[in-house]
């Protein structure tokens, strides 16, 4: 029995990690939605423009109010 709930206790600690993967998505993730709806061209000096207007439209498109 000691053996059991000890095994049982170490299982479920260890379902608590995070895969390394799984961070890098989450960061992927973050940086796409401030890129939609807080980018204005400071980020992306070299192709603002066209950037901009993509990220504009994508804005509109999920109801991101941005003027």
């Amino acid at each position: 029995m000691e053996t059991t709930a000890t095994l049982e206790t170490a299982g479920a600690r260890d379902g608590l990690v995070v895969p390394g993967w799984a961070w890098l998505v989450l960061a992927l993730a973050l940086a796409t939605v401030y890129l939609l709806t807080m980018e204005n061209g400071a980020t992306l000096r070299a192709s603002a423009t066209v950037l901009h207007e993509l990220f504009h439209d994508g804005r509109h498109f999920l109801g991101v109010p941005c003027h």
